[in-house]
């Protein structure tokens, strides 16, 4: 059911930069018409990458586009569309990315960072679309996190806002525990063998991924002191680990002072397999809100 007809009608595009790839596509009617996907070279100049991204948007770009919404897993002022120093892209170090845009479409461009296009991607076409108060996890090699309040994106003064991976825990941070990589590191285990092991229940794989249920539980109990959302919704790689953490996510859960709140809370993982396009798309609709 869409929720807001007057933007649903807009055409506008999303582009997702990633580092080694690069995707763009147009939206309409809360679905993408046309797609592009292209693998790049993230070691290349400023100006190269700027010019991949130009012509992405290009393929796919027509008469009824009015505005353009881009995703990068970086630092961005949000107000002037400035990239900094993507960790994926060494060229980049302080990119008018919305001003270059703009200029040469010559339509509204919005940029921000990856964990925050997957919450507002998901509060328009995702399980968010009922929920005025949640947030987006994104966890796969990172852990970012986007925030919805009253409706609209919570990007912070300077994009900061969310990165609850990076708060200390135990002798870490959160990050550290609740990713991918902390397989690896941690148990010489790569994420995909862990998740051949847990699929055949294999104990000592069912056990690690216990003990990440418990941290990640404490990850999000530490969100529910910042934010309280009604809705949490994971994305990422980690998705796939879900069924095998999930009852000791809330084992951890259920340790938080205020036990209404997790009785109310409702965790969500991710189906939607466009969300990188699609969220960096509704950057524009959300900007539209007041």
């Amino acid at each position: 059911m869409l929720h807001d007809l007057s933007i649903a009608d807009q055409s506008v595009i999303g582009v997702f930069l990633e580092g080694k790839q690069l995707k763009a596509g147009r939206v309409k009617n809360y679905r993408i018409e046309e797609s592009r996907t292209y693998e790049i070279d993230n070691r290349e100049s400023e100006e190269v990458i700027i010019g991949h991204v130009i012509r992405a948007i290009d393929s796919v770009i027509n008469d009824e586009v009015a505005g353009i919404g881009i995703g990068v897993p970086s630092i961005v002022d949000v107000n002037h569309g400035i990239v900094y120093s993507p960790e994926n892209i060494p060229s980049w170090n302080v990119v008018h990315l919305g001003d270059i845009l703009s200029r040469n479409f010559n339509v509204r461009v919005h940029v921000n960072n990856d964990a925050n296009c997957f919450a507002i991607g998901e509060k328009y076409f995702g399980k968010g679309r009922k929920s005025r108060n949640m947030v987006g996890i994104v966890c796969g090699s990172g852990m970012g996190m986007g925030i919805i309040i009253d409706d609209k994106l919570y990007s912070g003064e300077n994009c900061g806002a969310g990165e609850f991976g990076s708060i200390p825990y135990k002798d870490h941070t959160y990050e550290y525990y609740c990713t991918t990589g902390y397989f690896e590191i941690k148990y010489g285990l790569k994420a995909k063998k862990l998740y051949e092991r847990a699929r055949k229940d294999d104990k000592i794989a069912l056990a690690i991924l216990e003990q990440f249920g418990l941290d990640f539980g404490q990850a999000i109990k530490t969100i529910l002191f910042s934010v309280d959302p009604e809705l949490i919704i994971i994305g990422g790689d980690i998705t796939r680990f879900y069924p095998f953490f999930e009852s000791h996510m809330w084992k951890a859960m259920r340790t938080f002072p205020y036990l209404n709140v997790i009785e109310k809370l409702r965790i969500e993982v991710s189906e939607e397999p466009d969300i990188e396009i699609l969220g960096s798309a509704a950057l524009t609709f959300d900007a539209q809100k007041v």
